[in-house]
């Protein structure tokens, strides 16, 4: 209890160090392109009450949910298949790399181009940008296995789903959780380019309209919301599975 407490008041006094940072600077400066966290919580408050950022959050939060688990769903598959043969993975090696050099932008306006301004190719975008990095990661993670904990699961004649749950995930648990959190980092700023380029509803296309009419509050308002859950998403969902996934080495 003492060390959750003493990291409690850590993370408090941080925060509030840069929130103080922030309003002297935005003081000192007293321009409109950096406003006070003052002027931005009105205005986060005023968007709350109105709905649309409730709107057009869980437009953006419906595409990162939809793109995000078809990425780690396919990249954690492929991943281990790649990882577990080699002539499959040296055949494919150059694909990923060239998939992972590819702008996301110009995947993005391909997308677009090929299959119209459509949810589909929106979300498309986003997982052919992401999945490569899955694949690397798990891909890694499989190389990675104790050959001795598989023999031993033939030796006692292991099912494919048994050998999958306790031999394998646990050893791939700490690359997946890898690639989930650097996917969520990455997913998002991806799906927000996408919103902006082709899309009439969500956080990016919001932002780039605030920043048509230089609505430097807006758009930190929108940030500081979307940093918001994010945060919340790693601290109530992520971290609670990674705790309990790894409640065996206990």
């Amino acid at each position: 209890m003492g060390f959750i407490y003493r990291r409690s008041i850590l993370t408090l006094l941080s925060i509030s160090t840069f929130l103080a940072l922030w309003q002297g600077l935005a003081w000192y400066l007293n321009a409109e392109t950096l406003p006070s966290p003052v002027t931005v919580a009105k205005v986060l408050i005023t968007e709350i009450q109105s709905g649309q950022l409730s709107y057009h959050l869980s437009k953006t939060l419906y595409r990162l949910s939809i793109s995000f688990s078809i990425a780690m769903l396919l990249g954690c598959a492929i991943g281990i298949v790649l990882g577990r043969h080699q002539k499959l993975n040296t055949f494919l090696d150059n694909w990923l790399v060239i998939f992972l050099n590819i702008p996301a932008l110009v995947t993005i306006i391909l997308c677009y181009v090929w299959f119209g301004l459509t949810e589909t190719a929106a979300i498309l975008a986003v997982v052919i940008n992401k999945l490569p990095n899955v694949i690397v990661t798990i891909r890694e993670g499989a190389r990675s296995l104790d050959t001795e904990l598989l023999d031993m699961a033939k030796c006692y004649r292991f099912s494919k789903s048994k050998t999958l749950r306790h031999v394998i995930w646990p050893q791939l648990h700490p690359f997946v959780m890898a690639a989930t959190r650097s996917g969520l980092a990455l997913i998002w700023k991806i799906v927000l380019v996408v919103e902006m380029l082709g899309r009439s509803d969500g956080m990016g296309y919001q932002l780039h309209l605030f920043f048509q009419l230089f609505d430097v509050a807006s758009i930190l308002a929108y940030t500081v919301a979307f940093i918001t859950l994010i945060q919340g998403i790693e601290l109530l969902i992520l971290r609670p599975l990674d705790k309990h996934a790894q409640r065996w080495r206990r």
